[in-house]
Parts: structure tokens; sequence; C-alpha cells
């Protein structure tokens, strides 16, 4: 005789046990059950039970669901993350399962992973008093690990969908004004890093990309500046192509920096020798090391406050440059191509708290293309008093 699966037991009106055996206990040898109380019709009932029996049979064929979360993450950042990412993005995934996530769910094996368990590893970060954009980006990287997981039939599904994440609250950028831009360039160029500060703060270049420049991605006819890598920080400093396809891409440069820019490679040339592959960074200590950011942040800080200026991180200089071309009535698209981001939605969102002026000034402009002269327009409509009253009554 066939043991049934399941059950479907009557608990009063419209409500059913569901019951699924789940065997013999090897300890006590005592049969063991699933039960749940289903609440509706009894054809609910039996949808909920043949989930349920689909569920434990995809779940028999699942492998390594009893493997420690340790052992899994080990196995996911070698074999799944680190042929897909960068360097510098690999060691963040490593960082942050490392500090946020190990320490609390390592032990637990894959398939005693919940929702609830992943939540209170969360909790916790935010505890320590964590950014809710911590917690968000560790999120990311364990929901990314658990979803392969899934891919490689070792889960059922991703116990990290759904958990609750905290909300990120949005700040604008700290930036600096026209007047504020001025007395900085001017300031920095007393110093030997007026160049970098210059082109950072016309063409919002990332510092990683302005400091990976190269003399030979200067197009000294057209005036612009090709951007392909990026200086990174990994075991020391080295430099890797840029993160998305979009942020390679050609900067027009404004004159005054181009001729900076010409100063510093004719130095170059009576600095190095040809065959010195120094001669063809842009910007670079005096050992022919590149300028790091970290130094460059400290100098800029240094910079700030001599001039009296309110301090801005270095991608700050960045964000200046953004909201500069914007005051100037920069189209959008044009910007967001500029900047290297990956779609106009991103800019926008970026940089929402300026587009009131810039919304204001299109209002403006647009006034006066579609101004009527006084002479063509029609003249107000009286309406008699005793309309007013039929109406309002």
């Amino acid at each position: 005789m066939t043991r049934k699966l399941g059950q479907i037991i009557p608990r009063g009106k419209d409500r059913w046990m569901v019951r699924i055996s789940l065997g013999c206990d090897q300890a006590t040898g005592r049969r063991r059950y699933f039960n749940r109380t289903v609440t509706g019709s009894h054809r609910s009932a039996q949808q909920f039970l043949s989930a349920q029996i689909l569920e434990r049979a995809e779940s028999r064929e699942l492998v390594g669901g009893d493997l420690p979360l340790n052992q899994y993450l080990d196995r996911w950042l070698t074999l799944a993350a680190k042929p897909r990412v960068r360097a510098k993005t690999f060691r963040d995934y490593e960082s942050m399962l490392a500090r946020y996530i190990r320490p609390v769910l390592g032990t637990s094996s894959l398939g005693q992973l919940a929702p609830l368990y992943i939540q209170s590893a969360y909790q916790e970060m935010l505890e320590r008093k964590l950014s809710p954009r911590t917690v968000r980006y560790t999120h990311s990287v364990l929901h990314s690990a658990l979803e392969q997981a899934v891919k490689w039939r070792m889960l059922v599904r991703n116990a990290a969908t759904g958990v609750a994440l905290p909300r990120v609250e949005r700040t604008a950028p700290r930036v600096l004004t026209v007047e504020e831009t001025r007395r900085l360039v001017r300031a920095a160029l007393e110093t030997p890093y007026g160049a970098i500060i210059a082109l950072a703060v016309t063409s919002g270049v990332r510092p990683s990309e302005a400091l990976a420049a190269r003399f030979s991605d200067i197009s000294w006819l057209e005036q612009t500046i090709t951007i392909e890598r990026t200086l990174v920080k990994a075991r020391g400093w080295h430099f890797e192509g840029t993160k998305r396809p979009a942020s390679r891409r050609q900067v027009k440069l404004q004159n005054w920096v181009t001729q900076l820019l010409r100063e510093k490679y004719q130095q170059a040339l009576s600095d190095f020798s040809s065959e010195d592959p120094a001669w063809n960074q842009i910007f670079r200590m005096s050992s022919g090391q590149p300028v790091n950011s970290d130094y460059l942040g400290r100098e800029l800080k240094r910079i700030l406050a001599d001039a009296g200026l309110p301090q801005i991180r270095l991608y700050g200089l960045r964000h200046t440059a953004a909201s500069l071309a914007l005051a100037a009535g920069a189209p959008v698209k044009a910007l967001s191509e500029q900047l290297g981001h990956a779609n106009t939605a991103f800019t926008l969102d970026t940089y929402a708290h300026l587009l009131p002026h810039v919304q204001s000034e299109a209002v403006r402009r647009t006034e006066a293309l579609l101004a009527i002269a006084p002479s063509h327009r029609k003249p107000p409509v009286s309406i008699r008093p005793d309309a007013v009253v039929a109406i309002t009554a």
C-alpha cells in the first residue's frame, strides 16, 4: 500500500490542517510531521499541500545544503565573483562579508539560513551605528552570493530576498560656488597640484580617472582627453581599465586647462627621456610615481584651508564641475556623457537638487520665445456682478 505524501484534515469552517510526513527521527524512532493550518477553501489547502510537496521534492535534489555558509562564500568568491568583477570590487566583497556576515552567520549551513536570521544580522549592523548605505551594500553582496547558490541548485530559494532594508537619506553633494571655485583654482595654481585640480573641477572626471591620465590620451588639436583607465588602490597603487563601458569616453577640455597640460607636457619632455615610461604620466611625484588620491585629498584639504574655503572631499571637485555646468545651461544628456554616467536618469537623480534652477532658466527662455505683444492680446472679459452672484449662489 502506497503511503500518502500528505493529508488535509478539516479543522472547522474553511480551516484545514495540512500535514506532510517527514519520516522517522533517527534518534527517537518517532515519526515526524510538517503541520500547517490553512484558511480558505479546500482547493486552496490542496494547492498549498501540492506546493509544499514539490518544494520538498526539489530540496531532495539539492547538493551542499548542509555546507557551512563560510565555506560556501569561499567558493562563491573564488568561482563566481573573482572572474566577474574588478580587483577592487572583489576586495570590497571580501571585506563586507568578513566584517558583517561571517561573524554572525558564517557557521550556519546554507539550508538553515532564513530571512529572519539575515534581518537580525542587518539590525545588529544598525545598532553598531553603521550607515544604511553600508547595510544595503552588504545585502547586495550576500543576495548575489545566495542567488548563485540557487542557480547551483544548493538552495531552493534565496533567503535574502524580501528582507527589509533601511532607507538611505539622500543628501545633496557638497559643492563650491562659482566664486569659491575661482579662489580654489587661484590658490591651487600656486602649488604643484594646480593642473590636476583645474582638470577635475572643469571636466568632472573622477579623481581616479584624472590621476591615471597620460599625455598620449590628449588630442592637442581637438582639445580633448580620452578616459580609459583608472588609478586604484590594491596592496599598493596600480592602473586598471574603467569600470563600465560608458566610463570610456572623450572629454572636452577648456582652453586654459589645455594650456596648463601643455606646459606640463613640455616639462616632462625635459625631465624624462622618451624611453622612460614615467614621461607619459601627466600627474606624478618627484620620484616619478603617480600622484594617488589619498595624497591629493590631503593636499586639497590644505589648499582649501589656506584659501579660507569650506572643506569638500576630493570627489566634491567632480560634483562642483557638474553643478557649474548645469548652472551654465549645459544639456543634461551632454553632461551625462561627459561625466561617464551609464544613463541620463542617474545624472538627473544625482543632481536633482540643482534642476529647479535649470527649469527656471528653461521657462524664462521659452517665455521669451513665445511672448505675445500686448497689442495682440484680447481684452479681458468683463463679468456682470449679478452673474457672479448667480454663479456663487
